[in-house]
């Protein structure tokens, strides 16, 4: 979430004012995360927000960078009224996701059109001029649905596909429609939807390719995975030809599956936002993250490791977690694991290991 306070502390914030019920100067998220923690520079450096998660990232050297980006990337005033949250993230600080080499931007969310259509057709826009494959949003329900393609030399394709679902915040009116622009939008996670899913990925699947399913769906709190969304995931994998589910919308991580060699991340839990210093749900431990490097066959999909580096958010920018930090985040993902046949291990370097039955 690059959006909000994190836009404000680099080189080209859009104009402070916000339209929330009880904030509304963006700066104010930074004076929290100060108050909270010291202080943080203005106009950092793009790389700043990402902190120890670069290094991190050279030394793993994943093949595909895949975020939910859940901002809009606008300059426009068109806030969606009566909505009470708009993040946006000045045009002039795209530099920031290249920092990081990220490759596709799932856009399938709840705050891609908080600045209205005009919006939503910027954030587009200057995604691709940056060199960024996006996917989950469009100008019409054909270019939301379509998949992110990269090419991934000597090795094969990954596809990714963008959904979003209405427990996740998404209102039902930014569903994208033939002639509309909006989200790709699931009106529900029925047999029928996995069916037009699968027809859509089985139309551009070829041996050796990777489907990726980038799904923003349940509440922001909470360790329960609703029913249907375990039967959608496992559906997905079993008829629609998903080899990864990752999924996002929960502030913090949730538990972990691997149903038939594929893995189900039903909620990745924030990596970058600006609630720092907010207090409330302190039990869930928001400021932890995870970075999850998941390693496929591509001949098979089978899951060959998930290996998942430990993280926090301070003085907005990502740190490496302490060992105390990084035990509490493996007893966690044990704990909610247990009932999903999965379970980590810690490895000298504080790396989580995934195990499954």
């Amino acid at each position: 979430m690059t959006g909000r306070g994190i836009d404000q502390i680099m080189p080209n914030p859009c104009t402070p004012r916000i339209h929330e019920p009880y904030i509304c100067d963006a700066r104010a998220y930074v004076e929290l995360a100060e108050d909270a923690n010291g202080p943080i520079p203005r106009s950092a450096d793009f790389g700043y927000i990402w902190g120890d998660a670069l290094d991190i990232l050279k030394q793993v050297g994943p093949d595909v960078r895949i975020v939910n980006l859940e901002t809009s990337v606008t300059t426009s005033e068109d806030y969606w009224l009566g909505k009470g949250i708009n993040y946006r993230m000045h045009p002039g600080n795209i530099a920031c996701l290249r920092a990081a080499g990220i490759d596709v931007c799932s856009l399938a969310n709840n705050h891609i059109l908080d600045w209205g259509y005009p919006g939503l057709a910027e954030t587009i826009s200057t995604l691709k001029k940056a060199g960024l494959k996006v996917a989950g949003a469009g100008c019409s329900l054909a270019e939301a649905a379509a998949p992110a393609i990269v090419e991934i030399a000597g090795k094969g394709r990954v596809l990714v596909f963008s959904f979003g679902y209405q427990t996740s915040g998404i209102p039902s009116e930014w569903a994208a429609e033939p002639d509309k622009p909006g989200v790709n939008l699931l009106p529900d996670l029925s047999d029928n939807i996995v069916r037009e899913i699968g027809n859509s990925i089985w139309r551009v699947k070829h041996p050796g390719d990777v489907a990726l399913a980038s799904i923003h769906w349940g509440g922001n709190w909470g360790y329960e995975i609703q029913p249907e969304q375990s039967a959608f995931a496992h559906r997905l994998i079993d008829q629609a030809g998903v080899d990864v589910i990752h999924g996002h919308s929960s502030h913090h991580p949730q538990g972990i599956e691997v149903y038939h060699g594929r893995p189900i991340i039903y909620g990745c839990g924030d990596f970058i936002n600006d609630y720092e210093g907010i207090s409330g749900n302190k039990q869930f431990r928001g400021e932890l993250s995870m970075m999850y490097f998941v390693q496929v066959e591509p001949a098979t999909g089978q899951l060959i490791a998930l290996k998942i580096k430990p993280t926090r958010m301070k003085n907005l920018r990502v740190q490496r977690a302490n060992r105390t930090e990084s035990l509490w985040l493996k007893e966690m993902l044990n704990r909610e694991g247990e009932r999903l046949g999965t379970w980590v291990d810690m490895e000298e370097n504080a790396t989580l290991d995934l195990r499954w039955e």
